[in-house]
C-alpha cells in the first residue's frame, strides 16, 4: 500500500510516493508554477475573491492529479495522503471559504457577511476533494495555529525544532510568501512578508525554480563561477565566465548547458556585484548594463530591482518582529533558514543583502519544512492528534505587516536604499526618527550549519518529474478589439496569445499559470481601445 504527501506552496506543488511498509520514499514530482494567476500568495487570494474561487480549487486538484500519475505507482492502492501549505492554499485546495484571511477586523468580517473558518486538524475522503484515488484513501489535513497562522508555519517550527530552543530564535520560509517567527522565552510572534516572487526565480529574465540546469550560485573573484543543479537538484561546478562579457574562460565540471537562475543564484549574484562594485546602487555599472553568467544566462537591472524588493520586505519583515518582541539585533542568537530558497542560498551571501540579520551567532539551513511534515504526517498518522495539540497549546501573536507600522517605516527606507542609493547613515537616521532601532552595519561571523544538501532532501529511488504542463487556457473576445497585439507585447510573462476569431474577430488567450493575475493587470491598462476586461476572460475555459 502507498501514502502521498503533498506540499502547496505559493510558487508550486511538491509531491512524494512512499512504500507504507517500509515508509521509503518512492518517487517525487513537482511543478514549476502554480496553476492559478498570480505571482504571490496575494494574488491567489485575490483570484479567489473577485474572479472565481471554485476555479482555483479545480486548477489545484487537476495540477494534484497529473502529479500524482507521475509518481510511477499503482494509484489504486493508496491508503493515505497528507498534505501541507500556508492558510490561503489549503483553503483554496479544500475549496473553503478564504474571505476571512483577507480582511482584518471583526467590524469589517460582520459587515462583509464573513465568518472565521475553523482550520483544526480534519481527516476526510481525499476523492471527496476530486482526488483521483479510492474512495477509502484518506486525507490528511494539519490545524493551522490561529486561523492567519498556518500549517506551514507549524511545520516550519515543528521540523526545525524551534520550539525546543531556549535561545531568542528566528525563524523564515523563504519563499514569495515569507513566513516567519520570532520565539523568544516562551512567546512566538509571526508575520508574513509578501516578498515577492524574485525570491524563487520569477519576473527574473532568466529566472526559474530549482530544477535541473538552474543557476544556483556565483562565486566571484575577477572573472565568475557558476554553481548549476544536475538531474538530481544538487549542486555542481558550472563554467568560470567573464561578467561583463559572458565569455567562459573555464569549462566546468557539470556537464549540460545552464538554463536559467534561481532566487539563490540572483541573491548571489547581487551580493557579489555589490561586492566587486559591478553594482552601484541603484544601478549596474557594467558594460551593457547587465551580468552576464554561463551559457548567456544574463541579470538585468530590471532583475536587480525586482530582487531588492524582496530584500527589502524580507529585512522589514525581521525589523518588525524584532521590534514587536522589543528585542535588539544583538539579543538575537539562532537564525533558522527553509525553503527551497532557505536550502539553496549561500547564507553569508544572504546576510550581505539583508535576507538575514546581521548578528545571528549560529544559522541553520534546513530542507521544505512543509512537503516533511506531510511525509511525516503519511508515515506516522497518529501525528495528526500530536499537531492538533500542539497548535492549540502554541502562544503566538500574529503582525498583520500590511498594516503595521513599523514594517511600513522600514520598508519606506528599504525602498530608499536599494532603489534610490540611500546612505545606510541616512537609512539608520530615518529610523532613529521614527523611534526604531538602528540596523548594524557590521556582519556577525556566524556558525552555519548546513542540514541537507537540498531543499528535497530525499527524490526516492525512482528520482524526480517534473511536471511543466500546468493550468489552463482562459479565453475571451471583446467588442471593439483591434488585435492590435499591445495587450501581447506588454505581458512580462508571456502569457497572451492573439487568435482570429470571436465577436470582435480576435480572441485572447491566456495561460493561467504564467500570468501574473490580478495584482498585474498590465494587459488591461494598455489595451488603447480600454475594452480588456481580464475578470472576464473565465467564461470560456480551454484545458491545456
Amino acid at each position: 500500500m502507498y501514502g502521498i504527501a503533498i506540499d502547496v506552496g505559493t510558487s508550486g506543488t511538491r509531491m512524494h510516493a512512499v512504500d507504507l511498509a517500509s515508509k521509503k520514499i518512492i518517487s517525487t514530482a513537482i511543478t514549476m508554477r502554480h496553476p492559478v494567476p498570480g505571482a504571490n500568495v496575494m494574488d491567489h487570494l485575490t483570484f479567489c475573491i473577485e474572479v472565481d474561487r471554485t476555479l482555483a480549487h479545480k486548477l489545484l486538484i487537476d495540477t494534484s492529479n497529473k502529479l500524482m500519475n507521475m509518481l510511477d505507482i499503482d494509484l489504486k492502492k493508496v491508503e493515505r495522503v497528507a498534505i501541507c501549505g500556508n492558510p490561503i492554499q489549503l483553503s483554496m485546495f479544500q475549496n473553503i471559504e478564504v474571505r476571512d484571511l483577507a480582511f482584518v477586523g471583526e467590524k469589517t468580517l460582520r459587515s462583509k457577511g464573513v465568518e472565521h473558518q475553523k482550520r483544526d486538524a480534519r481527516v476526510i475522503p481525499a476523492s471527496d476533494l476530486g482526488l483521483e484515488l479510492p474512495d477509502s484513501a484518506e486525507l490528511m489535513i494539519p490545524p493551522a495555529i490561529k486561523h492567519e497562522i498556518g500549517a506551514d508555519a507549524l511545520a516550519m517550527m515543528y521540523q526545525t525544532g524551534l520550539l525546543d530552543r531556549k535561545e531568542n530564535v528566528l525563524v523564515t520560509d523563504y519563499g514569495t510568501n515569507a513566513e516567519m517567527a520570532l520565539k523568544v522565552g516562551d512567546e512566538i510572534i509571526t508575520g508574513s512578508a509578501a516578498a515577492g516572487p524574485a525570491i524563487e526565480g520569477q519576473h527574473i529574465k532568466a529566472g526559474m525554480l530549482a530544477a535541473p540546469g538552474a543557476i544556483s550560485d556565483v562565486n566571484a573573484d575577477m572573472d565568475w563561477r557558476c554553481t548549476v543543479l544536475d538531474d538530481a537538484i544538487l549542486a555542481q561546478e558550472g563554467d568560470l565566465v567573464n561578467p561583463n562579457t559572458g565569455h567562459a574562460v573555464e569549462t566546468g565540471m557539470m556537464h549540460g548547458k545552464a538554463v536559467g537562475i534561481t532566487g539563490t543564484g540572483v541573491i548571489a549574484a547581487i551580493a557579489e556585484g555589490l561586492s566587486n562594485n559591478l553594482i552601484k546602487l541603484p544601478h549596474l555599472d557594467t558594460i551593457d548594463g547587465s551580468i552576464h553568467l554561463q551559457d548567456g544566462i544574463v541579470l538585468t537591472e530590471h532583475d536587480v530591482n525586482e530582487a531588492t524588493k524582496t530584500f527589502g520586505a524580507m529585512r522589514a519583515g525581521h525589523f518588525t518582529l524584532l521590534e514587536h518582541a522589543g528585542l535588539k539585533f544583538d539579543e538575537l542568537d539562532i537564525m533558522y533558514m527553509s525553503g527551497a530558497s532557505g536550502t539553496y542560498v549561500d547564507a553569508r551571501k544572504a546576510q550581505r543583502v539583508g535576507l538575514l540579520p546581521p548578528s545571528c551567532g549560529q544559522i541553520f539551513q534546513f530542507g521544505n519544512t512543509s512537503l516533511a511534515m506531510a511525509l511525516d504526517m503519511v508515515r506516522e498518522p497518529q501525528m495528526l492528534d500530536e499537531l492538533q495539540a500542539l497548535a492549540a497549546s502554541i502562544r503566538a501573536n500574529h503582525v498583520m505587516f500590511a498594516t503595521d507600522k513599523v514594517f511600513e517605516k522600514v520598508f519606506v527606507q528599504e525602498l530608499a536604499y536599494w532603489t534610490e542609493g540611500m546612505p545606510m547613515e541616512t537609512y539608520n537616521m530615518m529610523l532613529e526618527f521614527a523611534d526604531i532601532q538602528p540596523l548594524p552595519t557590521q556582519i556577525k561571523e556566524a556558525k552555519i550549519t548546513r542540514t541537507v544538501l537540498r531543499d528535497i532532501p530525499d527524490l526516492g529511488y525512482k528520482g524526480l518529474r517534473v511536471l511543466r504542463d500546468i493550468g489552463i487556457f482562459v479565453r475571451g473576445s471583446f467588442e471593439g478589439c483591434t488585435g492590435c497585439e499591445a495587450c501581447l507585447n506588454e505581458c512580462p510573462e508571456n502569457a497572451i496569445k492573439i487568435h482570429q476569431g470571436g465577436t470582435s474577430g480576435f480572441e485572447i488567450e491566456v495561460a493561467s499559470d504564467l500570468c501574473n493575475g490580478t495584482a498585474c493587470m498590465r494587459c488591461e491598462r494598455i489595451c488603447p481601445e480600454k475594452v480588456f476586461r481580464f475578470k472576464e476572460l473565465q467564461k470560456s475555459l480551454i484545458n491545456k
